[in-house]
């Protein structure tokens, strides 16, 4: 006969080992909770950190420069010994062309491989050309920048001979080179969400493959391809070695992507570097121009937000 709490063919010895084991395993389910908000709050005390790092440091900036100078201002000469200027224009100016250069390079070309994945790949292709694809989301940024100084500025100066070798078109099509991945993969997972059903409703109404990738599941997927379109141009934005090394160091307020220019990044690596000494106008304006940066990638990331609810597919 078993004796009383054993079951059958138990010895002490075992009973009392998977009672510790009960106890460890209580232990660490009543510790996963608190380590994973610990966790949490450190993400959310960082975050905020930052932010008022930037606030403070920005309204030392302000104190010194008149805030309208700054917004509204068409020069950007913090180096000038006589009369230096804030004016953010020329630097949000020479982001912008970066930018829209990018996502002229990375969206098409972006949304036709996601389509091409997610349509007409076969399981072994996708398994392939996907990694190969996000491999370049694994480049440094500072290879991609040699990069578009020595091999790409060059192709481009055959073509267009009044290109300077700093320039805003050689660092935008580089930079579109590298968020390519971003509306690719994210596109493609999109696409892939996209009901069968659907597709095989098209198929059956005598849609052509192109008429169903085109005009069924790109539409119902609308939401997820516009969001990682807006999240990879504030992944541009934000871009800092490319336009540094292939962008140049000249603030223009201009519309002309031949010559050098200046973004918002570029200037901040430049103060950095230590051409300014702490304290100074110059060293509070890397601040002013962080927390500008920091207001553009905010409001990329609420719209993409904004986007992916308000125009969600629900299926």
């Amino acid at each position: 006969m078993a004796s009383h709490g054993l079951e059958k063919g138990q010895s002490v010895q075992q009973l009392i080992a998977q009672s510790r084991n009960k106890k460890g395993k209580k232990i660490i389910e009543k510790s996963m909770p608190i380590l994973l908000i610990i966790t949490a709050l450190i993400s959310v005390f960082t975050t905020i950190g930052i932010v008022f790092t930037l606030i403070f440091e920005t309204f030392e900036f302000f104190q010194r420069v008149s805030i309208t100078d700054y917004i509204f201002g068409t020069e950007w000469m913090p180096f000038s010994g006589n009369e230096p200027t804030y004016g953010i224009l020329p630097l949000v100016l020479g982001t912008l062309k970066v930018s829209v250069i990018a996502a002229l390079v990375a969206v098409p070309l972006g949304i036709a491989a996601a389509i091409y994945l997610s349509e007409y790949a076969s399981d072994k292709a996708r398994r392939i050309i996907k990694p190969i694809l996000e491999v370049l989301a694994g480049v440094p940024t500072i290879v991609y920048g040699f990069f578009a100084l020595t091999f790409i500025t060059p192709i481009l100066q055959q073509l267009i001979p009044s290109l300077k070798i700093f320039n805003a078109l050689s660092p935008g099509i580089v930079v579109g080179i590298m968020i390519l991945p971003m509306v690719a993969s994210l596109s493609e997972d999109a696409m892939s969400s996209v009901p069968n059903s659907i597709r095989e409703g098209a198929l059956a109404l005598g849609a052509t493959k192109l008429e169903v990738s085109l005009k069924v599941v790109l539409p119902a997927a609308l939401s997820g391809i516009i969001s990682s379109v807006v999240l990879a141009v504030s992944r541009a934005i934000g871009e800092t070695m490319i336009v540094s090394l292939a962008g140049g160091a000249t603030p223009r307020f201009d519309f002309n992507v031949t010559d050098s220019i200046q973004t918002m990044t570029a200037y901040i690596v430049q103060v950095s570097s230590g051409d300014a000494g702490y304290g100074t106008t110059i060293y509070y304006s890397i601040y002013a121009v962080g927390f500008t940066l920091f207001i553009f990638t905010l409001l990329m990331n609420l719209l993409a937000q904004y986007i992916s609810k308000r125009f969600r597919e629900e299926y």
